[in-house]
């Protein structure tokens, strides 16, 4: 967790935060954005401009981005789901897993699309594992539960099983019970027809004796948003009652199997067509598949938002360089000094280019010169030279400039707003 102190870096982690939340990628840009248009404002305020003036040249500023904004990228078509997931990978950490984790997140976001076209991303479950390679990641329709059967001679796997969810704990109901007794209630629940159990709370270790006998997998301790996802998954009923069980209280599934991930068993519930998935993410170290998490976490949002917000622009900051070009052709636009203003919020948001370019090891001067003359869909290449991103697929959702931009200009004007801040050296 980012720890600060001055309220300003306060403000723009909070700002930062509203974008992650949004947008689910664009925190970066949202935070160089903020600290470029603060840099502006604070030479502009030693030349004697006035805060309250920057402030309303600003929002002038961001009135004719969004209008410009609105103008630009064109309708999500084709395969472009896939374009705009590997832009977002493209210089994270996990880059290396690009393609890998891009065809997981456009299948799952498919996978849990219902009838209307609405899309939960509640429904897609990540379980990571060390022990692996980045590229044995999978996408399971369906569930992993990270727990083990309770027998060892219970089935390893079941085709076309039958499950009983149940809520209670068997340990409880058989405490007072004789063997006998135990041996009755596990053939109760397979005279129902189940062949697999998931129970949230404990199994005493003879009615697991007995339910193996029975061919009967069976996990214990299972975690309540397990059974919530096994119920959607399956079909299955929540039973808090283990007498008088029918079979339409049961859920199915094509194939039950435990299976083991590194060090990890698990049980995987597979179920052709479930509205519920879970992104199997591995990899060698508790590190990398913690960046592959927080990755497949941005990945995810962000073909999400594609999908939702339908229009895409050119990524390598070919947006904010054009969005700069048309501030400096309309800054005379601008009453006075606001003039310089929106001047400053052109130089701003050629931090964007300037950035990439500086990463991908290119002279950031000459980069934004050519940039000057450059078309709309023109921005930094991860070889650092000028080129059509649209061309090289490098494209993201035009929501996301437009809420970076917006929440930049929030968090620098209500800092500009504040006279302690801008007195703190």
């Amino acid at each position: 967790m980012l720890h600060a102190e001055h309220p300003a870096a306060k403000i723009i982690i909070e700002i930062s935060k509203t974008q992650d939340s949004q947008c689910h990628d664009g925190t970066t840009t949202t935070a160089v954005i903020s600290g470029a248009l603060l840099e502006q404002a604070r030479e502009l305020i030693e030349k004697q401009v006035h805060p309250a003036i920057l402030v309303k040249g600003y929002h002038f500023a961001l009135s004719i981005v969004l209008e410009t904004l609105d103008e630009m990228g064109w309708e999500l078509s084709g395969n472009q789901l896939a374009d705009a997931a590997r832009t977002s990978i493209n210089g994270k950490s996990a880059e290396s897993a690009i393609d890998t984790l891009s065809d997981i997140s456009v299948r799952a976001l498919d996978a849990v699309r219902d009838d209307e076209g609405n899309i939960n991303l509640d429904n897609i479950k990540v379980s990571t594992f060390e022990g692996g390679t980045y590229d044995q990641s999978e996408l399971l329709s369906g569930l992993v539960v990270e727990k083990e059967r309770v027998h060892s001679e219970m089935p390893q796997s079941i085709v076309d099983a039958n499950i009983l969810l149940l809520k209670t704990s068997i340990l409880e109901a058989f405490l007072a019970r004789e063997e006998e007794a135990i041996k009755a209630m596990c053939q109760e629940i397979s005279n129902s027809g189940a062949n697999a159990v998931f129970c949230q709370k404990d199994i005493d270790p003879l009615a697991a004796h007995y339910l193996a006998q029975y061919n009967i997998l069976a996990t214990k301790r299972v975690k309540n948003s397990d059974m919530e996802a096994l119920r959607r998954i399956t079909g299955a009923k929540l039973v808090s009652e283990i007498k008088e069980l029918k079979p339409e209280q049961l859920g199915s599934a094509s194939l039950i199997s435990e299976e083991k991930f590194g060090e990890h068993i698990c049980v995987c519930i597979t179920n052709e067509g479930a509205k519920s998935v879970t992104a199997i993410l591995r990899g060698a170290t508790g590190h990398t598949v913690s960046e592959l998490e927080r990755c497949f976490d941005d990945v995810i949002g962000v073909v999400a938002l594609s999908d939702e917000s339908k229009i895409m622009v050119a990524g390598g900051g070919s947006a904010y360089a054009h969005l700069a070009r048309v501030l400096r052709d309309r800054a005379h636009e601008a009453p006075g000094r606001q003039a310089m203003a929106v001047e400053s919020f052109a130089s701003a948001l050629e931090s964007i280019p300037w950035t990439l370019a500086e990463n991908s090891g290119a002279d950031p001067v000459d980069t934004l010169l050519s940039l000057k003359s450059a078309s709309i869909h023109d921005g930094v290449s991860i070889d650092g030279e000028i080129k059509n991103m649209k061309k090289l697929k490098v494209i993201e959702p035009r929501k996301l400039i437009r809420t970076a931009i917006s929440s930049a200009v929030e968090a620098s004007t209500l800092i500009l707003r504040i006279d302690d801040v801008i007195s703190m050296k």
